[in-house]
């Protein structure tokens, strides 16, 4: 049902009248042309001394900041006007979805909860969410807990990262199911790209079954041990119907159907190999976490002024080379039709190599502007980035759209 997005979000305050009825309220990606400060908003209701509140948790992709409101002040009109483009209510026996379309009106969808909640927790203080539990078997074959299911000390920044990137699959997952072109359904696929010893590989698969979904998963790596140790793991664990393990490059892994592609640490230009082909396979969600950038790095033989000052200097010429190749990895999956940011995906005192580029496909057009910009920086710094001469039939494509 579309209407006018003021009246829309009139309805979604009306819905805030009884605050004990909230379980939560989600506002997540962006309206077109806008890009919100964070990328995503959680409030859900609390009591403090007695009093109901709504606690709001904003996540910027590094670290999560929290305020608590009285009913009265919190204004989700407000919080949309921030440029985000999505608004899910849910109350304790119905759901509202809330979409702002390309026009500026509101598209919204309001159904009945399928099993009515009884009751809110308003506690202050919730336990942490944990994705899975230490005490799954799968942890225990990847040695991550002991014999008896308990996290082992050594192992528990593993384990925390792993936790992590199951937020991040979680959210990916919510993407999917919420998307009018994918539909509701029960099966996924994911295919990761230079898994290594497939901690994320296995933990993102038993994570998608205790779901209660269908899902077939590849780890693809160039390593014969690697396969055949994962394939050990995954009988003892259990998951070997499920999961197959390939060792094979991946340039020359056959591009095909995929919802969700990962490459975590593929090393440098095997980065740029794992985007080409989740694009050739369409997949539908890409997540890279990038690492060695060497191939844009040595070509940076001269800087664009006044960015000399920086380059003279070694390990700032390598850390701008890094953020230039993510910058245009980034921008190259925009103008190929994916809605794309760069985020954190674990804080950096558990793990050094922790940016990662998500990617959501939307089919949006290109504008003349994306093009622009992608020129003018690969022009600016002299350089060939390894991506555009891999994908140069698709992005030539999209710039002939964009032209008209």
């Amino acid at each position: 049902m579309i209407e006018l997005l003021s009246a829309a979000l009139d309805r979604a305050a009306e819905m805030l009248s009884n605050p004990r009825s909230i379980h939560r309220i989600v506002i997540s990606g962006r309206q077109r042309g806008k890009q919100p400060e964070f990328e995503r908003i959680d409030i859900r209701p609390v009591e403090l001394k007695g009093q109901l509140h709504f606690q709001v948790t904003s996540h910027d992709g590094r670290r999560d900041a929290t305020k608590n409101y009285l009913p009265h002040d919190l204004s989700l009109a407000a919080l949309m006007n921030m440029g985000f483009g999505n608004l899910l209510i849910e109350t304790t026996d119905e759901e509202m979805n809330l979409r702002i379309t390309k026009s500026g009106d509101a598209q919204v969808n309001v159904k009945a909860r399928s099993q009515k909640l009884d009751s809110i927790d308003l506690s202050h203080d919730r336990k942490k969410t944990r994705y899975l539990t230490e005490d799954e078997l799968i942890f225990r074959e990847l040695g991550i807990s002991d014999h008896n299911g308990k996290l082992k000390a050594s192992r528990s920044d593993k384990f925390i990262q792993v936790n992590e990137f199951l937020k991040i699959i979680d959210h990916a997952v919510s993407e999917l199911e919420r998307d009018s072109r994918v539909g509701a359904r029960k099966e996924f696929s994911l295919v990761d790209l230079g898994c290594g010893n497939a901690y994320l590989t296995f933990a993102a698969h038993q994570y998608l079954l205790n779901k209660g979904l269908s899902v077939k998963t590849v780890g693809v790596d160039s390593r014969k041990d690697s396969r055949e140790r994962n394939e050990k793991i995954a009988k003892r664990a259990y998951l070997n119907q499920g999961i197959t393990f390939i060792a094979e490059e991946i340039d020359s892994y056959p591009p095909h159907a995929v919802d969700i592609t990962v490459a975590l640490h593929a090393c440098d230009t095997a980065t740029d190999d794992a985007i080409s082909w989740a694009v050739e396979s369409k997949s539908q969600v890409i997540l890279v976490a990038p690492c060695c950038h060497h191939d844009i790095q040595k070509q940076i033989k001269k800087a664009p002024e006044p960015w000399g000052i920086a380059t003279k200097h070694g390990i700032l010429k390598e850390r701008i080379g890094d953020i230039v190749t993510d910058a245009i990895r980034a921008q190259v999956l925009r103008v190929l039709g994916y809605r794309t940011d760069v985020i954190e995906f674990v804080a950096g005192d558990h793990t050094p190599r922790n940016l990662m580029i998500r990617a959501i496909y939307t089919g949006a057009s290109a504008q003349q502007h994306d093009f622009d910009e992608l020129d003018a920086l690969i022009q600016q710094w002299g350089i060939e980035p390894a991506l555009l001469s891999r994908l140069d039939a698709a992005i030539a494509a999209q710039r002939k759209s964009a032209l008209g």
